[in-house]
């Protein structure tokens, strides 16, 4: 008997909360506790890694409601629709832009270093991402083509993910599940290459994050039959090829100011 997806978690009287936006707050309760750890260690203030959560929480998710709206202006007939943001519907290549803005403002009125700033929050956020992307599990979208029940069987997958991957009596790729395990390993990369290389300039860790998931979210959109399109182009595609691509260019870049920094110490 297959498992019931109910993509509310509770209601109270006629407000009904789901589990999207749970989790997409229960990621960044996590990011910011992750943050406030690292920030500790190099002297940043408890509060503006907090004021920061929160306004890039905010931006993070108009952003992520803008981005994916401009790319399907189509499905919004309703102007209402468009802010009915708990159905589902945030790009997080938008969430990533509005995050991003958010923190340059924010760092330039707190006169605090951006790149380190943006070291400290990137593991954060890629462990908020891997969270919020079971709400896209509770809502039975972006997903990958259709498949056999045998297949998923024999990926090891859990039986309540296999359930609520039968949408209308047909199976598909689960591809959150996908991304969700791939910004974990991205969340353990940083993790551990922050805690045991030694001297990585700032700014590194950030552009670390840029090239991982830009290859993962490439070849996981690959599979999804929801994407956002530019003519016959997945934009998710064309953008993670560009952040790949910045990501590699900006580290060599810092690696190689590093090594200048050394020579003229010599």
């Amino acid at each position: 008997m297959l498992m019931k997806i109910n993509p509310v978690a509770f209601s109270i009287g006629p407000l009904e909360v789901r589990w999207y936006a749970l989790l997409i707050l229960f990621g960044a309760i996590i990011g910011i506790l992750i943050a406030e750890m690292e920030a500790k260690k190099k002297g940043i203030a408890k509060d503006d890694i907090f004021d920061l959560a929160f306004w890039m929480l905010i931006f993070g998710i108009l952003g992520a409601r803008i981005y994916y709206v401009l790319f399907n202006l189509s499905s919004y007939s309703n102007i209402m629709d468009i802010f009915a943001i708990w159905n589902g519907g945030l790009a997080i290549h938008g969430g990533i832009i509005g995050g991003a803005i958010t923190m340059i403002i924010f760092c330039k009125k707190k006169k605090l270093d951006f790149l380190t700033i943006a070291d400290i929050t990137m593991p954060s956020v890629i462990i908020g991402q891997a969270i919020g992307r079971w709400g896209n599990f509770f809502n039975q979208e972006a997903h990958g083509p259709e498949v056999a029940l045998s297949t998923l069987q024999n990926l090891h997958i859990p039986k309540f993910i296999i359930d609520g991957m039968s949408i209308n009596g047909v199976y598909y790729h689960p591809t959150f599940l996908y991304e969700s395990i791939w910004c974990i390993l991205g969340f353990l990369l940083l993790i551990l290459l922050r805690k045991f290389v030694k001297g990585m300039k700032a700014g590194q860790l950030t552009c670390i994050y840029f090239m991982w998931y830009g290859v993962g979210r490439f070849l996981i959109e690959a599979l999804r039959t929801d994407s956002l399109m530019i003519g016959k182009i997945k934009v998710a595609q064309l953008v993670s090829v560009v952040t790949f691509a910045v990501g590699l260019v900006l580290l060599i870049i810092l690696a190689l100011r590093k090594e200048n920094v050394k020579k003229r110490r010599k």
